[in-house]
């Protein structure tokens, strides 16, 4: 096994050995290609650079207390990139094909899983690229999929301990009809003003609120938002916010757990009246929140006033956490075990 410091890696990229690849070219998807080199060869006129047809998924590959290499709802992650291509016109990654890639470069740098009970875990990015040749705006006829890994450590530098995050109102992330429900590259670009300025004043993540009225919750940056109130799991719906596979996992947790879920759209006003609130996505599993700060209104709700995650946050965190290495029942078969 690689030596790292696993219990202090932080949320960035590492090394590996090995990424995996394949090319769509003359209407069909050649073989798979290993490479070592952290590079690609892209041409200058590729749509991708120009007209922004990216996409890309989010991963973990854990390694349980039995030794044994688990993905987390890799099906879940096929479909939505093949959604995202959907929307922005790319060749879409056939299902087995996104499976195979994926073990692959799993099993292909085995070294850099990290232990288990150190609280790291193996990021998988696939990745899917227009790498075609056009001026015009039009879809490309060649596309790219690579999929890379690197080891991790939590996305929020506190882990599973309260952060603080900031409602950013004079930028948007995503517009209702636009591409907020597909996971591509603008809508991160799109979000990097709100980063700049939650983290200016001392906060770690944007709140996004609804482009047309500023008066609903959409997402946290990265992570879509969540909040426990009179034994109800409440989350927004909306659309312009991506669907996530672990606020899905969660939302079939708290209904096994007895909690009642409500999506629905999530008034601002709301705030002060949550008993629990949090952010939640593959690289965060769950962060919960202290503290929101509506800058340009004035106001600033608290939560977790003990320092520590509310109950209902740290039982969902615990379960789903517990899944994904192997130490609870997987009742909804959302574990592959990697052979």
């Amino acid at each position: 096994m690689q030596n790292l410091d696993w219990k202090n890696l932080p949320f960035g990229y590492v090394k590996t050995d090995y990424n995996v690849r394949c090319t769509f070219k003359d209407g069909k998807w050649g073989n798979l290609e290993v490479s070592e080199s952290e590079h690609i060869n892209i041409h200058m006129a590729a749509t991708a650079l120009h007209y922004g047809q990216e996409a890309f998924e989010g991963m973990k590959a854990y390694r349980g207390k039995d030794g044994k290499i688990r993905l987390f709802r890799w099906d879940e992650n096929a479909k939505r990139m093949q959604h995202s291509a959907e929307g922005i016109l790319m060749e879409k990654v056939p299902m087995d094909l996104f499976h195979e890639a994926v073990v692959k470069a799993v099993k292909l740098n085995e070294r850099f899983v990290p232990p288990y009970g150190t609280g790291a875990s193996l990021y998988v990015r696939p990745l899917l690229f227009g790498s075609g040749a056009e001026v015009g705006v039009r879809p490309a006829k060649e596309y790219m999929f690579v999929v890379f890994v690197t080891p991790v450590g939590p996305y929020f530098k506190e882990g599973f301990n309260p952060v603080k995050i900031a409602i950013v109102r004079d930028s948007d992330r995503a517009a209702p009809l636009g591409t907020g429900t597909f996971k591509v590259g603008g809508n991160y670009a799109a979000s990097l003003r709100g980063v700049a300025k939650a983290h200016d004043a001392g906060y770690g993540s944007p709140l996004y609120l609804d482009t047309k009225e500023k008066l609903y919750i959409d997402e946290i940056g990265a992570a879509n938002f969540f909040a426990i109130k009179d034994n109800t799991y409440i989350t927004p719906k909306s659309s312009s916010i991506l669907v996530s596979i672990t606020n899905k996992s969660l939302i079939q947790l708290a209904e096994d757990l007895g909690l009642k879920v409500e999506r629905r759209p999530v008034a601002v006003d709301e705030l002060d009246t949550f008993e629990e609130v949090g952010a939640c996505g593959t690289a965060a599993v769950i962060s919960p929140i202290g503290e929101i700060n509506d800058i340009d209104a004035g106001k600033v709700y608290k939560y977790c006033k003990n320092g520590k995650p509310g109950p209902v946050s740290t039982k969902l965190y615990e379960t789903l956490v517990g899944i994904q290495y192997g130490e609870l029942e997987d009742k909804h078969n959302w574990v592959t075990i990697v052979e």
